[in-house]
């Protein structure tokens, strides 16, 4: 790694002494390495370029883009390479992607601005022209951030965003990039508080109210959301992006009556809008039209045969089969080198899935492991920094820990926890303990892993211990407000029950803080065999927060951590958390129904044994399997594909 960084360093030098075949010449004596490095493709491309090696720049370039489709400058570098050689409808498409995937390159919009010119399309010049002039008047510092962001350099763009505010404090477009800095990151509080501020400073600023709509549907606090949408809205009534934003948000609030009206009065006006289409088949899939999600996601794709995100969410269904024409379209738009990162993700999901049905099982597990792979070029997980934080938690809270704090907390008995790993069964418990009428099924909420966040940042006399040391500096007085926090939080998710359900799979992690917080809450663990556990975990795509998945080794031992911890809070907390592993729950539903609803001190119902007549709302990829009695169709999964899954096989030490 230090020679390839040493060759870069060198080479970047003769190319600014425009000495471009020495550079070359460098650059190609370490093939294996340059092969694998985007910065050492892109050189040779900007080389190749200005010797007019015109071909030889695309080839890099396309490899480039293979392993980083998102890359900005891979994409201006194709335009200029493009423009040299005189093909200008080619090199205008690709300065659009350019700017699409990193606002910051003022080259790409004045070529654009150019091309539109030299080709007699003025009309499109108004809008990249606006572009570029609200980009001119960032401070260069942002300019920056914004650049970083775009390449993925979080930590550099934050440091480098604070130090700006810390001489421009009340700068709403710091603010608005220091937000989204946070969201990627995951420190949510953080971004709601500086997006508040910032819509309070500007209350024109559009986008600063959008970030601020996303960044309060990511709390999952639905009726603020809803709230700024809908002030959004009076600005510009007939405005279609900002009627999706209020349908999106009357969507989460359960509202889907509005949502689809106004999907469909948008559809009206633009037919042909693939997202439209996608979200309106998320909505109708949510509330359990699935026939009818279908046929909206197959009209985004007949609107955009490239659009991801309707395969996904087709194959996501579970139920759907591809047939043998969308089988060849995806094998065939998933090789397009100018394919986005998301799209190519969704489609190698897609693909997986389609071979998976086909019981192609070479062909299936590569799509997975191809989409899996590109997703974890973008993670930052560790899987030796998640034991070590593991071993963490069972040093702090140890038995000596809890007897010193016992008592303490808020003593609502209403919260019933379901925790777990990802595709171990929680969707199926929850709605089996939502068809009781005294439990109100909810979401995944986020509130303790948000106060696991706050409290990781927590300064205690100058100091900031960290998570979860720092519990051990806490007063009791604060475990109880923490407690009353929660149960005013989540009061907006209930329909006036006397118990709810949390049921996000990582809070597992976190049962010492719930434990200090709500003592009488009820934790249920959901537990899966390990092999159908991981593998169907890496068979699907997570939405976001479950970067172990990317890559089986990390799977197995994520998976194995897990256990050893659950272990542990039941060394130290015992019966406090319930077993139920979902192999007994298909082979005695009633008896696993009646082991869980005496632990939540619920009386039976027999509701709960037909829980998939319940009409509620389900919103993960379990949504239609829950809506069928159990069976053990997903029992044994992984046998087909045993030759491929060593790694998981050997990180779990089986």
């Amino acid at each position: 790694m230090e020679d390839i960084a040493q060759t870069l360093v060198e080479a970047k030098e003769k190319i600014v002494a425009k000495e471009f075949e020495a550079a070359l010449k460098l650059l190609d004596d370490s093939p294996a390495e340059i092969e694998k490095s985007t910065e050492a493709l892109y050189l040779q491309a900007v080389c190749n370029r200005y010797l007019n090696q015109f071909d030889r720049a695309l080839s890099c370039l396309e490899k480039l883009k293979s392993l980083s489709p998102d890359h900005g400058r891979a994409h201006q570098e194709e335009g200029h390479t493009y423009r040299t050689m005189g093909k200008f409808g080619h090199a205008l498409r690709a300065y659009e992607r350019a700017n699409f995937y990193n606002s910051a390159l003022e080259s790409s919009f004045r070529s654009q601005i150019d091309i539109l010119r030299k080709t007699n399309q003025t009309h499109r010049i108004e809008q990249v022209q606006n572009q570029l002039d609200y980009l001119l008047k960032l401070p260069k510092p942002l300019v920056a951030v914004t650049d970083l962001i775009s390449q993925g350099k979080l930590l550099k763009a934050e440091n480098l965003c604070r130090q700006f505010m810390t001489q421009v404090p009340n700068h709403v477009e710091g603010m608005r990039l220091l937000a989204e800095i946070g969201i990627r990151l995951g420190v949510f509080d953080d971004a709601e508080y500086l997006l508040e501020t910032a819509v309070a400073l500007e209350p024109e600023n559009t986008q600063a109210r959008i970030d601020y709509i996303s960044a309060l549907r990511k709390r999952q606090n639905y009726e603020k959301a809803l709230t700024q949408s809908r002030e959004l809205l009076k600005g510009a009534p007939k405005n279609h992006q900002f009627r999706s934003i209020f349908a999106i948000e009357s969507m989460q609030t359960g509202d889907f009556d509005t949502a689809i009206q106004i999907f469909d009065e948008i559809l009206n006006d633009l037919p042909d809008d693939p997202l439209t289409h996608t979200t309106k088949g998320h909505a109708l899939k949510t509330i359990g039209r699935s026939d009818d999600a279908v046929r909206s996601y197959k009209m985004a794709i007949r609107s955009n045969r490239g659009h991801g995100e309707a395969y996904y969410a087709l194959a996501n269904l579970k139920t759907y089969r591809f047939d043998q024409n969308e089988m060849s379209l995806l094998a065939e738009l998933v090789e397009d080198p100018n394919l986005s990162f998301m799209d190519r993700v969704y489609m190698s999901f897609s693909l997986g899935k389609a071979y998976e049905d086909g019981k192609d099982f070479p062909q299936s597990f590569k799509f997975y492991e191809k989409g899996n792979k590109l997703k974890k070029t973008q993670s930052r997980y560790s899987a030796e920094k998640m034991s070590e934080e593991f071993e963490l938690q069972k040093s702090v809270c140890d038995r000596a820990f809890f007897s010193a704090r016992n008592g303490v907390g808020n003593v609502s008995g209403a919260p019933i926890f379901i925790v777990g790993l990802p595709r171990a069964g929680s969707t199926l418990l929850e709605q089996i303990l939502s068809s009781h009428s005294k439990v109100d099924g909810t979401l995944e909420l986020p509130n303790i892993l948000s106060l696991s966040q706050q409290l990781r940042r927590r300064t205690v006399d100058d100091e900031t211990i960290g998570y979860p040391g720092v519990l051990n500096k806490l007063e009791n007085e604060e475990f109880c407000r923490f407690g009353e926090k929660f149960i005013e939080d989540t009061q907006i998710h209930r329909q006036g029950s006397p118990y709810f359900i949390d049921k996000m799979p990582n809070n597992f992690r976190h049962i010492g803080l719930i434990k200090l917080i709500l003592p009488n809450a009820k934790i249920i663990d959901a537990r899966r065999n390990a092999m159908d556990c991981c593998f169907s975990g890496f068979k699907q795509l997570f939405a976001e927060g479950q970067e172990f998945s990317y890559d089986l080794s990390d799977l197995g031992q994520y998976y194995k951590d897990y256990v050893k911890l659950m272990t542990h809070w039941d060394e130290v907390l015992p019966n406090f958390v319930l077993r139920v592993n979902n192999e007994d729950v298909i082979d005695d539903l009633e008896g696993e129904v009646r082991r869980m609803l005496d632990f939540c001190g619920l009386d039976f119902e027999e509701e709960c044994l037909h829980f998939y007549k319940n009409k509620r709302n389900v919103r993960t990829p379990s949504a239609e399997q829950v809506r069928q009695p159990v069976s053990k169709f997903g029992v044994a999964r992984w046998k087909p594909y045993e030759e491929f899954l060593l790694p998981l096989k050997n990180s779990l030490g089986l």
